[in-house]
Parts: structure tokens; sequence; C-alpha cells
């Protein structure tokens, strides 16, 4: 397991640490409540340090990338971010990244342990281009603010006003003497910001933050407050809800697509199944009551099984146990009734997200 650049930080802080992906991650601070609280009503302050990068160099680099995702990239303007799908060749996920492209160079944000997996893949297609492919995940760290205060907090330490961020839209600053990139991100929470730092700079950024935000009710977040949080608002993980038989469509990744760019891999089943209008399974929420089961549980319809489980949290804005899943079309409206595997326990499809909108 790889650790954290900041683990003798949060150790002394008693966090509790955990394996995402082969790289280490806190857990949590002790405080889950105050930990779900403070990114609803004040902000909580998350070290993603722990996700990978790849770095793309060369003439050819936007060219080449934007035939490999599902995303728009040759448009994109610099110093612009977008979240983006690999697929191959039969519309089935390779990973999934955001991008941020910059003036120089491209960086790919990915899930832990996908690095490796998604330089070989995009190696496997470049043959002529001048595109260079670079792990970066030793240069760059990001750090992540959640909570209706976190414009708040950047300003503080900043020194200046800062306005909040658009989803994807970013900002380039000095924060404790590092130049950082500020990338608007609102998938899991409407005021999240991620910050971009040089990894050699994590440390004085992350005291930074945490002492600007004193005054904000600041508190740091562990990955399994974070992971509740994805769940609610509806949001999949590639690795958990996401595997390599998943299409981006099953998956509600809609907003991953472009459908006004040129030819990429696996471009053909995407058009087919958007052209088609439906999939035979989609991502959905699904309410548990007390049903505490693991991911994976087969959900069945009478004699039928119609889906699976992906993700299961104890969900406080629902009072209840709730589920990302896979469920038949057939059996996909809000208010139907499946029965987990083994029962009697049954559980109720409802709409995304769970938290309010």
């Amino acid at each position: 397991m790889e650790p954290l650049s900041l683990h003798f930080l949060h150790e002394a802080t008693g966090a509790r640490f955990m394996d995402v992906g082969g790289r280490e991650a806190v857990a949590g601070y002790g405080d889950g409540e105050g930990e779900y609280r403070a990114a609803h009503e004040a902000v909580a302050l998350h070290d993603a340090s722990y996700r990978e990068i790849l770095r793309i160099t060369g003439e050819d680099r936007a060219s080449f990338l934007h035939g490999m995702v599902t995303q728009e990239v040759k448009n994109l303007p610099v110093g612009s971010a977008a979240y983006a799908a690999m697929v191959n060749a039969k519309g089935a996920m390779v990973a999934d990244a955001r991008i941020l492209k910059r003036e120089a160079d491209l960086l790919l944000e990915l899930e832990p342990g996908t690095g490796t997996k998604v330089r070989e893949f995009l190696d496997k297609y470049l043959i002529s281009e001048d595109a260079e492919l670079h792990e970066a995940t030793g240069e760059h760290g990001l750090l992540r603010l959640l909570g209706p205060r976190s414009a708040g907090v950047l300003a503080a330490a900043l020194g200046g006003p800062f306005e909040v961020l658009a989803h994807h839209a970013t900002r380039t600053a000095s924060l404790a003497g590092q130049d950082v990139v500020l990338v608007g991100n609102s998938a899991v929470e409407p005021h999240g910001v991620d910050v971009w730092v040089p990894r050699a700079g994590l440390e004085p950024v992350w005291r930074a933050l945490t002492e600007a935000g004193a005054a904000h009710g600041l508190k740091p977040l562990g990955f399994e407050v974070l992971e509740l949080l994805r769940v609610e608002a509806g949001v999949p993980r590639y690795g958990q809800d996401m595997v390599d038989t998943t299409i981006p469509l099953e998956a509600n990744l809609a907003s991953a697509i472009s459908y006004n760019k040129g030819c990429y891999i696996g471009q053909e089943v995407i058009a087919r199944a958007t052209f088609r209008g439906h999939m035979n399974r989609k991502l959905t929420g699904l309410l548990l009551g007390d049903a505490d089961v693991a991911p994976g549980t087969e959900l069945r319809r009478g004699e039928k099984k119609v889906g699976w489980l992906t993700s299961v949290v104890r969900s406080p804005v629902k009072g209840q146990h709730v589920a990302l899943g896979y469920v038949h079309r057939d059996s996909l409206e809000p208010g139907t009734e499946l029965t987990l595997a083994g029962g009697p326990a049954t559980a109720k499809v409802a709409a995304l997200p769970f938290t309010p909108a």
C-alpha cells in the first residue's frame, strides 16, 4: 500500500487508515457524524492525494486523447476540466478520468489502482502520434473542499475575494507559497472545490486551509464519509459501481459523452445504444430500510433476477440503508418493490439523487 504523503499529519490527529486501490487513504478521524455535518452545513477538507495522475505531453496530445475518450478534448479550452470515460471497442469501460487541460500538457486524474491499466490502454493505440505518457502521481496531490463555506475558506486562505466556481471551471492561484489550480467539483456537493497542489507543497497548503477554515467550522473528512456523501448524491465510482463490463450509459454517464466530436474507440457501440433510446439495465437508487446487506447482493422480482447492489450506506438523509445498484429496465419505475436475495427483506427503487435538489 502506497502511503499518503501527509500520513504523519493525519496520524497526529487520530486518523484511521485504509487501502483504496493499493493506495493509502484516511478512513476517518473518529467523528463521522461531525464530518458529515461539516460537509453539509460548514466545510470539510479531504486529502484525495491517493488518486493517481497521468500526464500527456507532445504536439498531438489533445488530438490523441480526443480519439481515446468519450468527451471533447480538442476543443476543450486551455485551463478547463472535463469528465470522461474510456471504453474499449465493445463500448465497455476501461476507466473514467477527470481531464485538466493546461497550456503545455493534459493531466488525467484517475481512481487509485487504475493508473497502470489506463497507461497500457492508451499506449496500445499510441503509434505515430507526437504524444508521450508520464506517470505524474508523484508530482501532484489533490485536496478537496466540500460544504457551503468552502468559498469563505478559500477567500481567507488566498487573502482576497473568491467567487464560487462552476462545475469544472478553474482558477490558478498562489496558496501558502504554492502554485495551485482550483477546480469546481459539484458532483458530490454543490460547493465543492478541488485544489491541485504540487505534491511537495501538500503540507503547507493543508495547514493553510485548516487554519483558514478554523473560523468556518472546518473538519477533516475521511473516505468513509465521502463515500456516504457520494452514494447519497447518486454518483457512481469506478471499481465500485462501474467495472470493465459497464457501458457508460448504464451508469448514467451521459454528461461524460460528447455527441458532437469525431471518432473515438467504442463510439459505434455508444451511438447505437443512444439511438436505441434505452439500456437493458441502469444504475438506480434503492431504499433498503433496516436491511444491512453487502454490495453484490442480487435483486429479484418474483423468481426472476433483475439486478444487484453495488454500493450500500446508512443514509442520514433517508434515515435508513440505501444503495446504488443496477436494475433491469422493466423494473426501474420508482416505488417498484424488489426482493433481496436470501429474503425476506425488500428493496424499493428510488430516483437519484437521494439528497434533496
